[in-house]
C-alpha cells in the first residue's frame, strides 16, 4: 500500500506501528495471566495457602461509550480484582478492551456496569467489583501518606539491577514502623516502557536499615515484571530476609493509557481508604 506523505514524512522517526482500536464492544480482547506463573519463583506453592491477602484496585480514566440515541457517555471506573483470583488481567488487553465500548450503544450505565463485571469476571477467574462514576460525583482527593519517607537518604547507587541481598537489619530492636517511597520504577514485562509507582510500608519486626531498603527499591529500576508481581516480590523479599511479623505492602503506580493499577498486599490488615497521590 502506497503511503501517504504524512506517513512517508513519520517513518523515519520508528516509533512502531499504529495500534488498531476495535470499533465495537469485544470482550476477547481481554488477555489473562496466571497469577502462579510469578508466584513460583519467589516461593508461592501453588497448592498452599497465600501468605497475604489484597487486591488490585485500578482506577480508568477513559472510558466512554453511547446510549441508545448516539449520545456520548464518559465515566471514571473502579475495578477492584482480589489477588486469589487464579489470573490477572494484562493492562494493554484491558484498555483496548475499554476502547472496544466507544463506538457501541448501551441503555443504561448498569447495562456498561454489569458487563464490565461479568467479563472482568471471567478473565480473572473470580468476582471483579466495578463502580462507574459520573465525573461531577467523583470524590477522591489528592493527598499524600501519612508515613516517614526513606527518599532523603543520602546514598550512592551504582547499579540498578534487582538484588534482594541488599536487605538488612538496622539493629535488633523490634519496632512498627510505615515507611514510603516515591522512587519505584520498573519496567513492563510486554512492553518494557517504564512503570513509575510511589512504595507503602507497614511492618512490625526487628528494624529495617533504611538505606538498605532504598537501594533495595531502586534495584528495580530495570526490573521487567508487572505491576502485582513487584508488589508480591517485595512482600516476599521482607518476609524471607528480615524476619517480619506483620507486614503490608502497597503501590501507587502512575497511570499509562487512562489506567493506573494499585495493588495491595498485607498478611493483618486491610487497604486504607483510597487516595491520589499526587502523580496520579
Amino acid at each position: 500500500m502506497k503511503q501517504t506523505p504524512a506517513e512517508h514524512s513519520l517513518a523515519h522517526l520508528e516509533l512502531g506501528q499504529a495500534t488498531q482500536y476495535p470499533e465495537q464492544y469485544d470482550a476477547g480482547l481481554l488477555k489473562a495471566v496466571p497469577r502462579q506463573l510469578n508466584r513460583s519463583p519467589i516461593g508461592i506453592g501453588e497448592n498452599t495457602p497465600l501468605p497475604f491477602h489484597g487486591d488490585d484496585y485500578w482506577t480508568a480514566y477513559e472510558i466512554s461509550w453511547l446510549l441508545p440515541n448516539g449520545l456520548p457517555q464518559v465515566a471514571i471506573g473502579y475495578f477492584t480484582m482480589p489477588c486469589s483470583s487464579p489470573h490477572l488481567v494484562e493492562s494493554k488487553s484491558f484498555k483496548l478492551y475499554l476502547n472496544s465500548f466507544n463506538g457501541s450503544q448501551w441503555s443504561t450505565w448498569d447495562d456498561v456496569q454489569t458487563t464490565l463485571e461479568r467479563d472482568l469476571s471471567d478473565c480473572a477467574g473470580a468476582a471483579v467489583k466495578v463502580q462507574l462514576v459520573e465525573l461531577d460525583n467523583v470524590q477522591h482527593a489528592v493527598s499524600g501518606w501519612s508515613t516517614e519517607s526513606i527518599d532523603n537518604n543520602d546514598i550512592a547507587i551504582t547499579s540498578y539491577d534487582y538484588a534482594p541481598s541488599l536487605l538488612q537489619h538496622a539493629g535488633d530492636a523490634r519496632v512498627t514502623e510505615q515507611l514510603s517511597s516515591h522512587l519505584l520504577k520498573s519496567n513492563c514485562l510486554i512492553t518494557n516502557q517504564p512503570d513509575w509507582g510511589s512504595l507503602y510500608i507497614h511492618y512490625q519486626g526487628r528494624v529495617i536499615d533504611r538505606a538498605a531498603l532504598l537501594r533495595y527499591i531502586v534495584s528495580f529500576r530495570n526490573h521487567n515484571e508487572f505491576h502485582e508481581q513487584c508488589v508480591e516480590r517485595i512482600f516476599m523479599d521482607l518476609v524471607q530476609r528480615l524476619d517480619i511479623e506483620k507486614l503490608t505492602v502497597y503501590a501507587r503506580y502512575t497511570r499509562r493509557g487512562g489506567l493506573d493499577i494499585n495493588p495491595f498486599r498485607s498478611n493483618f490488615e486491610t487497604a486504607p481508604a483510597m487516595t491520589r497521590l499526587s502523580r496520579q
